[in-house]
């Protein structure tokens, strides 16, 4: 990773059209973000400040967070100081992580205030800070930091303001020939760059010192190097090199890999965090239901093991049988007393002897009842465990649906697993204060690249509605063949070729096969789909299908996803 202050620097040039602009809406999805829209020259932009000890960051974004009925205090007082104010400024400190937006609003009594925004990108001591620079008193911030925590530096509401520390590093502008020639002679150029000169990382750092070292006029392409990240419309670049994920605003040629170019830097954070983040969104809201899911399915795997050795066990009822059998046949030849007897076994070929043991208290005639109660008990035994077997097994199904569909979950898919896993007894129904109005499933929405639209359901909940409330019944139903995953409809009863394609991607991704490669998706019209009665939310039988085979792809996935 490199959000570095030089990608600072280029990402505050991205920002740089929303000056003039108008905050319309705030809204603060959870604990780690907040989302500003902003109309600047005629345009809606989201600008997302994320202060995720993982994944902090600033970027406009056109991805959907989903927001809490009720916003969070901070998010409140955001809203009264921001709303309705107008962006002078969107300005970078000292080279620093830190963004600054100046915004000009009004009070309660109608009077200018100036505000500013501070995002500071800084790993777990990352923060969004309200201050008022008038007075340089600190309104707010998402984090509070108290003086007990930090003598220097304490972010409590109405504390005065101070900047984070400065790191007393030369600016790069600033760096004369001499400078750079120097540090090219050290030991240790790239850790010396990093040390020296304010903004770099030591990507970055690597990057300069591999180009000046190829370079005759070391001094010309130090100052172009800078000047490349204050670009009016910079362009993302994203390398896979091994298991790390590297990006940057300029083209990192000392990697020699081939980089994933994206138009805007939003577009890359994008691609790179969001999906990302927003798993992260959904563990903290779903860690005890994964927790219990996990449970759960060590219990029901451990309970099948346990009813396939019963019924091994119990198997054995032919033999007991055929004991009962051969003694009744032989009853003659017995006495009271006998501790075993040695038969003629007619139910195997050539008829070989054996050996049964007898109870010498019980007469033969109670000996061969003794062996007929066994098979009778077995013989129960055995439906029973075959029926508690059959339902483990259809549990362990349900439940491991659940557990994949946990992992492609939004918030709202959330509360809805939620509910089902109530209503078919699994868990208590949550008890609130507020009743809730019955609301319908939210399946997910996707229009193909010939315009088709496309309903995805992700929860079973989502997968009954879209099935058989939403769909028509000459719409074109797919689903990953015997691979637990999402229903998905084309809506259309004669669909182009590219668009079963794209659906069967769509299927591919949101089923337990989403790392897989030629993942094979069944299709049919929906009226070859049936309920069985009874069965399980989410379970379906269907018939006359075809297969294509694909390969789940997210870029796929993000292109039809409907805005």
């Amino acid at each position: 990773m490199a959000f570095d202050g030089l990608f600072t620097k280029a990402m505050v040039s991205e920002l740089q059209p929303l000056v003039s602009g108008r905050i319309t809406k705030i809204h603060q999805p959870n604990q780690t973000e907040i989302v500003v829209q902003i109309r600047a020259a005629g345009s809606n932009h989201k600008v997302l400040f994320s202060i995720h000890p993982s994944y902090a960051r600033i970027h406009i974004t056109s991805e959907a967070i989903d927001n809490p009925p009720e916003p969070p205090m901070f998010c409140m007082l955001m809203r009264k100081h921001l709303e309705g104010g107008f962006i002078s400024s969107i300005t970078q400190h000292e080279m620093d992580r830190l963004i600054v937006f100046t915004i000009e609003s009004s009070d309660e009594i109608g009077d200018k205030v100036t505000r500013e925004l501070h995002i500071e990108i800084m790993g777990r001591h990352s923060n969004i800070l309200l201050v008022d620079p008038k007075r340089n008193v600190l309104l707010d911030s998402l984090k509070h930091v108290s003086p007990s925590e930090n003598r220097h530096r304490s972010l409590m509401p109405g504390a005065t303001y101070v900047a984070p520390p400065s790191q007393h590093k030369l600016a790069p502008q600033d760096a004369t020939k001499s400078d750079i020639e120097s540090l090219l002679a050290s030991e240790d150029s790239v850790n010396s760059v990093v040390a020296t000169i304010a903004g770099f990382s030591k990507l970055h750092a690597e990057e300069l010192v591999y180009q000046l070292r190829k370079s005759m006029n070391k001094y010309d392409t130090y100052q172009q190097f800078i000047a490349s990240f204050d670009h009016k419309n910079p362009e993302g670049y994203y390398y896979q090199v091994g298991a790390k994920s590297i990006f940057s605003s300029i083209e990192l040629s000392h990697l020699q890999v081939e980089p994933t170019k994206f138009a805007t830097l939003g577009q890359l954070l994008d691609k790179i965090f969001f999906a990302k983040a927003e798993r992260d969104r959904v563990k903290q809201q779903a860690g005890d239901l994964e927790k219990w899911l996990t449970n759960e399915l060590a219990k029901l795997r451990l309970k099948s093991k346990k009813l396939q050795k019963e019924r091994q066990s119990a198997e054995k009822l032919d033999t007991y049988k055929q004991k009962g059998e051969l003694l009744t046949a032989n009853i003659y030849q017995l006495e009271k007393g006998m501790t075993e007897a040695t038969l003629l076994n007619y139910y195997e070929d050539d008829s070989p002897e054996v050996t049964i043991a007898l109870d010498p208290r019980k007469t033969p005639v109670e000996n061969a009842q003794a062996f007929y109660s066994k098979y009778n008990k077995a013989k129960t035994a055995l439906i029973k465990t075959e029926e508690q077997l059959r339902k483990t097994s259809q549990d362990l199904e349900y439940l491991e649906l659940i557990q994949q569909q946990l992992m492609h979950a939004s918030t709202e898919d959330i509360r809805e697993i939620r509910e089902e896993l109530a209503e078919e007894g699994w868990l208590k129904h949550r008890k609130s204060k507020q009743k809730k109005k019955a609301s319908l499933p939210l399946p997910e929405k996707f229009v193909s690249t010939t315009g088709t639209p496309i309903s995805v359901g992700k929860n079973n909940k989502q997968n009954d509605y879209v099935t058989f409330k939403l769909a028509k019944k000459s719409d074109l139903w797919l689903h990953t063949k015997d691979i637990p995953g999402s229903h998905v409809v084309i809506h259309h009863d004669n669909p182009d070729e590219e668009t079963i394609i794209e659906a069967a991607t769509l299927a591919a991704y949101f089923s337990k096969a989403r790392e897989s490669s030629s993942v094979p998706v069944d299709y049919t019209v929906i009226r070859q789909v049936k309920k069985p009665n009874g069965s399980k939310p989410g379970f379906v039988i269907y018939f006359e299908q075809k297969t294509v085979f694909v390969t789940p792809d997210e870029d796929v996935v993000r292109k039809l996803r409907k805005k």
